[in-house]
């Protein structure tokens, strides 16, 4: 017979379980509000609805819009820098294409995405008016950029930490540019010819 402290800690176990996977639910209905309704249409009664729950599950689980928002943020970037580090970790050992596959991620699914691209847009019209959205917006692009770095540095052992930085730089925009141009219209040019531009860059990158 079970003892009652293995059947307290299992109980306790699922309760756990059961809370995350609610609490996920209310930040994936927070990503879908904002990308289809924007910053103004995202409520407690249109995210409860997607989700699926009552508006007290909501505030059980967080204090209130912002906070909610705030925590899909951190969450939609995890999810993107979560995709980039499984490219990388599926790459060969060589530094080169650790990189290239870091840098060609962006242009695959899932972080090439229209419906990301409306979520994303939602986030940045924040980052003004909102110091916290700025903070995690600063700390997303911040740990993107060092991600760049260490990878350039490792591909090219000769390259200064100023010229990581600024080689870093220049690629992430050249991305994002893409990136953005892509998940708006893929009538101008197509996920490969974009890839095949980041490559490019990458290489004329490490010859600097």
């Amino acid at each position: 017979m079970e003892s009652r402290v293995t059947k307290t800690r299992e109980r306790a176990r699922f309760v756990r379980e059961t809370a995350d996977v609610r609490r996920q639910a209310l930040i994936d209905a927070t990503a879908l509000c904002l990308a289809e309704k924007g910053v103004g249409g995202t409520s407690v009664r249109a995210i409860c609805a997607r989700a699926g729950v009552s508006s007290g599950l909501l505030t059980h689980y967080f204090d209130g819009v912002d906070a909610l928002i705030l925590a899909t943020y951190n969450d939609v970037g995890a999810r993107v820098s979560a995709a980039l580090d499984a490219a990388v970790e599926a790459a060969s050992n060589d530094p080169r294409d650790r990189l290239r596959a870091c840098l060609l991620a962006n242009f695959a699914p899932p972080v090439l995405d229209p419906g990301l691209l409306a979520t994303w847009i939602a986030f940045w019209s924040l980052v003004k008016s909102d110091p916290q959205i700025a903070a995690i917006h600063a700390d997303v692009y911040g740990g993107s950029r060092a991600q760049l770095e260490a990878l350039l540095r490792a591909a090219a052992p000769a390259m200064t930490d100023a010229q990581a930085r600024i080689a870093a730089i220049s690629l992430t925009a050249l991305v994002d540019g893409l990136w953005l141009e892509l998940c708006l219209d893929r009538s101008a040019f197509s996920p490969e010819e974009a890839q095949a531009m980041v490559d490019k860059a990458m290489h004329q990158a490490l010859e600097t």
